[in-house]
């Protein structure tokens, strides 16, 4: 059964998709950007201060879910720049100290609202 997951603590999808859908055990977190829910802005501070608010906005679906960080099982970042990789890698690192997922981390030519990162996450229960 498909279930469509929201919460207002991570920013509300800006196209026809859903923030996250579980089904049989298994959550599919829509790629985040580093919105700000609660002013619906892009966060200012460079990739550091983006990917934490990603990495915020992906908590906060998780947790609505009953889901934790330890859940998730893949990931998926695209970066404007693969010079940013290491700072990004570092604020992920966070959430991921032990066991950490499978991931893909590439560069792309652009992402919405022209932000440095977004992550796709995929979590079972």
């Amino acid at each position: 059964m498909k279930k469509i997951i929201f919460t207002k603590n991570a920013p509300a999808a800006i196209g026809p998709y859903s923030q996250a859908v579980e089904a049989n055990g298994t959550l599919y977190i829509s790629g985040q950007v580093p919105v700000d829910p609660a002013i619906g802005k892009v966060v200012e501070g460079g990739i550091t201060a983006q990917t934490e608010q990603v990495m915020k906005n992906i908590e906060a679906i998780l947790t609505e879910a009953g889901y934790t960080f330890a859940d998730v099982i893949k990931s998926t970042c695209l970066l404007s720049d693969m010079s940013n990789f290491a700072a990004m890698n570092e604020i992920y690192g966070n959430r991921y100290t032990e066991n950490p997922p499978a991931r893909a981390a590439f560069a792309v030519k652009g992402l919405p609202l022209g932000v440095l990162v977004e992550i796709e996450t995929v979590a079972v229960k």
